[in-house]
């Protein structure tokens, strides 16, 4: 079952550090490149991901073509994909030891989020982590 709850939203928002966003793109006109700025501002280090501009920058950071190819640990998937192909991000995201896969407004894929949290990872669906940060008024993550 995703989590719902303020308090589980809340708590997955405040243990994140580091976020991959896969579907990152460099226009300004789509809703992952504001996302992705925002996220960046609030705190959090934003690793992109996205096939087609492989070796790129958006907002400084080099975009990656998979999650296989990040060092770093992975705290949250985030998933600006049709639900089509969310499943296979989130298996992505599984193979790549996530702890969190977070499906963006609009992409909901049932069978993704159930085998997300069969593999242990907590699942959002449906959501905006930028629009949650606001909504439930979440300080900016400090530098440890």
């Amino acid at each position: 079952m995703p989590l719902t709850s303020d308090e589980d939203i809340r708590r997955l928002l405040e243990e994140t550090r580091t976020i991959a966003m896969i579907g990152a793109s460099d226009r300004p006109d789509r809703p992952s490149y504001g996302v992705m700025k925002a996220l960046q501002d609030h705190g959090y280090r934003v690793i992109p991901v996205n096939p087609q501009i492989t070796g790129e920058h958006i907002h400084g950071e080099f975009v990656f073509r998979e999650l296989s190819q990040l060092g770093d640990p992975i705290d949250l998937v985030d998933i600006f994909r049709r639900p089509n192909a969310a499943g296979e991000a989130v298996d992505e995201a599984i193979a790549a030891g996530a702890k969190a896969v977070w499906l963006q407004i609009g992409v909901i894929n049932e069978e993704a989020a159930a085998r997300a949290e069969a593999a242990g990872l907590k699942v959002v669906m449906d959501r905006c982590p930028k629009i949650e940060l606001a909504r439930l008024g979440i300080a900016p993550i400090a530098d440890a």
